[in-house]
């Protein structure tokens, strides 16, 4: 299907899109795929290998017990974190693996996250991000295999597949009204239609659900967001891993909460925005439930800039719940038809084109959605996405430990105010400007595939290895 804003904003578990909601997805089509094929009874034994990025950062990435959990049968967006924990517990405890399980028509295999076979060294032609799945009867004849890419943001793609996905991509966006793969056709569509690009995007969605689906999926997304800064702030300590890098966002509320008492002083929105930014991300760090928008490295960005426009853009003092809700619808759309541009040109995978791909994408998608419920016209908009990217061009993924806590916790406040700031600048214009949007993602592309695989969620180079863990 052609991708649309529900696949960009998607539910999931931390701390990373590529590396624990896309591996948790293939691992539950897999045992999906066992179990419709009625060969699980004869399932004797189980193999996964892991390779490139998925193998080099796996373990602070949480990339193998997601995909036990995906090999159970769970989906990242149902899964709620009581679960994750009890049935991690239960497979490191006893070292069996419910097959299929979730469905409750699983069969155990013995097996746990050390059987698990790494090749950080090889990478597959398709992408950094792969993983390969076979199970054996008890004669060893294997049952069925299959290999996927994690390529970034949760998507996964399927070996041997990727031509017809390709075609079925094709064939679906001729079923939309208003198809668009680049920003100058994106700002054709808003000229020939006197619309703005959110107008645009929730047309488009309008071809696969109703337009109280569309409002409703998306408040559920920004309610999501919210629950996740909620947790976060109730949480103290160091986050697990063992760099012990200590939660922050509880005592920043605390300060907050007594220099700015009614949450309305404007002098303190940086600091409002920060605290979000790090609040989600400190939550997806720990394996919390966040909103991949669009990766959960990135998560903390988008909410954070939602945050500031609820409560500190025009108007919004005197906002009834119905305006703050139509901010939010319009946010979101405004962000995803950004967003599918960076799917469509270049990619969201940090594993690919590194955290410009990431962070990057997620600051450009902030600002044009805060220029939009701004009042900006589709040229603005279009203009305050180009202006973030444009500035986070080169940004290298180097996370310490392979974990998504230094330098991504903060870099998801630092760009959350660069979309800020982006969207104040294409405001304060009239929409004309040198480079285009189209340009700046064919940069960000093709600077991606000329960056070092060390700077590319290996944690092979930058940060990773210039500073001491422990």
């Amino acid at each position: 299907m052609a991708v649309g804003v529900f696949d960009l904003f998607t539910v999931g578990i931390g701390p990373s899109s590529s590396h624990t909601v896309g591996p948790m997805r293939a691992g539950a089509v897999f045992a999906g795929e066992l179990r419709d094929a009625g060969v699980l009874d004869s399932v004797a034994s189980l193999r996964v290998d892991l390779y490139g990025s998925l193998a080099a950062t796996g373990r602070g990435h949480g990339t193998m017990t997601a995909t036990l959990l995906g090999l159970e049968g769970y989906d990242p967006a149902e899964i709620l974190p009581d679960q994750v924990e009890e049935r991690l517990a239960s497979i490191a405890e006893t070292g069996v693996l419910n097959l299929a399980g979730a469905s409750g028509e699983g069969v155990e295999v013995t097996y746990a996250v050390e059987d698990m076979i790494l090749h950080p060294l090889t990478v597959l032609p398709r992408h950094t991000n792969g993983m390969r799945f076979a199970v054996s009867d008890a004669q060893g004849n294997v049952l069925r295999e299959a290999t996927f890419f994690s390529v970034g943001g949760g998507f996964i793609v399927r070996e041997g597949e990727e031509d017809a996905a390709r075609e079925e991509l094709e064939e679906s966006k001729k079923e939309l009204p208003l198809p668009f793969r680049t920003a100058a056709e994106l700002l054709g569509r808003c000229q020939s239609k006197g619309l703005g690009i959110s107008d645009i995007m929730f047309i488009n969605e309008r071809a696969s659900r109703s337009e109280e689906e569309i409002r409703e999926g998306l408040l559920h997304i920004w309610s999501v967001m919210e629950a996740c800064v909620e947790t976060s702030l109730k949480r103290e300590g160091v986050l697990p891993g063992g760099l012990k890098v200590r939660r922050r966002a509880p005592d920043w509320l605390e300060r907050l909460l007594k220099e700015d008492k009614d949450r309305n002083d404007p002098k303190y929105w940086q600091e409002w925005v920060n605290l979000i930014a790090l609040a989600v991300n400190e939550e997806n760090a720990s394996g919390g439930r966040v909103v991949t928008a669009p990766t959960n490295g990135a998560a903390g960005i988008i909410p954070a800039v939602l945050y500031y426009a609820l409560n500190y853009a025009p108007g919004m003092d005197k906002a009834t719940q119905q305006d703050r809700d139509d901010v939010v619808v319009k946010f979101l759309l405004a962000a995803g038809a950004v967003g599918v541009l960076y799917k469509e040109q270049a990619s969201i995978s940090g594993a690919e084109v590194g955290c410009q791909g990431e962070v990057g994408s997620a600051s450009s998608m902030a600002a044009a959605g805060l220029a939009e419920v701004m009042g900006g016209t589709p040229g603005q908009v279009e203009n305050a996405a180009e202006i973030a990217m444009e500035h986070n061009l080169g940004l290298t993924c180097d996370p310490i430990g392979g974990l998504v806590q230094i330098p991504c916790i903060e870099r998801n406040a630092i760009a959350a105010a660069k979309a800020i700031n982006a969207a104040k600048m294409a405001l304060w214009g009239d929409g004309t400007h040198r480079v285009s949007l189209d340009e700046v993602i064919v940069t960000m592309r093709e600077t991606g595939k000329d960056m070092s695989h060390k700077y590319k969620e290996t944690a092979m180079g930058g940060l990773a290895v210039n500073v001491v863990e422990c």
